[in-house]
């Protein structure tokens, strides 16, 4: 059962996780995808690697959020109810639904989701633990600046996100393989418009709930896919010759 201090050195330890994912992220190139030179150990389908390390995260989230508030002497309130609803919709998405459509799925390293596992434990349990013990997480708080802002924020970064993915699902026509060079929406900005509206969802997230859980996996989540991103942009500035000079790899219009 988490505490206080232990739902805090969790959130400080994911900060930590966070800066070091940077830092070796600015030197080594993680070997997924594309970039996958070598098989990292035993292997299993792509689909179900990705649906179980996913479903952790809610599943802890639930575990810890729902006898926390509704044991206490108090109903939860629409605020807390809000939060959740956001933390564990998206990773239901996550689990359940974006695993099914990912076309022409191959295989994963089961070293990668056994990673995830351990981060999506922790990350899922101090959210449900931020959410059910913030104090300030009243009625009030639905009208306050920074919930309405930081909800604004969230939403646009699933919109985006979402936009994205359903960009890159229908890139190829039926038959095709190999890549090209993806086009409209938030590709007419950036290399990595789902990276951004991912960054952009997390970071909306942390400002609506004001919680250190939140703030920490706002901060993990850009350090871990932001370096992606410039991957990324490398990646197609070599592969395509005419690949559009103006586009920018992650925040449109500066870099």
């Amino acid at each position: 059962m988490l505490t206080q201090s232990v739902y805090e050195t969790i959130c400080y330890v994911l900060f930590v996780m966070g800066g070091l994912t940077l830092v070796s992220l600015l030197f080594v190139t993680a070997p997924y995808g594309r970039y996958e030179r070598r098989k990292w150990g035993p292997e299993l389908d792509e689909r179900l690697v990705w649906m179980v390390m996913e479903a952790v995260s809610p599943i802890m989230f639930l575990v810890v959020f729902l006898p926390a508030v509704f044991s206490a002497e108090a109903e939860p309130t629409i605020v807390q109810l809000g939060l959740a609803a956001m933390f564990v919709g998206h990773y239901t998405y996550r689990a359940f639904i974006y695993p099914m459509r990912i076309r022409g799925a191959g295989k994963k390293p089961v070293a990668t989701g056994a990673m995830a596992v351990v981060f999506n434990g922790l990350n899922g349990s101090v959210n449900g633990w931020g959410v059910a013990y913030g104090a300030h997480l009243t009625a009030s708080w639905l009208t306050s600046p920074l919930f309405l802002i930081g909800a604004a924020v969230f939403f646009f970064g699933v919109w985006l996100n979402l936009n994205s993915d359903h960009i890159l699902r229908n890139l190829r026509g039926p038959g095709e393989t190999g890549y090209k060079i993806p086009v409209g929406g938030g590709f007419r900005f950036v290399t990595s418009p789902n990276y951004l509206g991912e960054i952009i969802e997390w970071t909306g997230f942390a400002i609506a709930a004001c919680t250190l859980g939140a703030a920490s996996f706002a901060f993990f989540t850009a350090a871990n896919i932001g370096p992606r991103a410039f991957q990324h942009h490398r990646w197609y500035r070599e592969k395509f010759p005419d690949y559009p000079k103006d586009r920018k790899a992650l925040v449109p219009f500066l870099f």
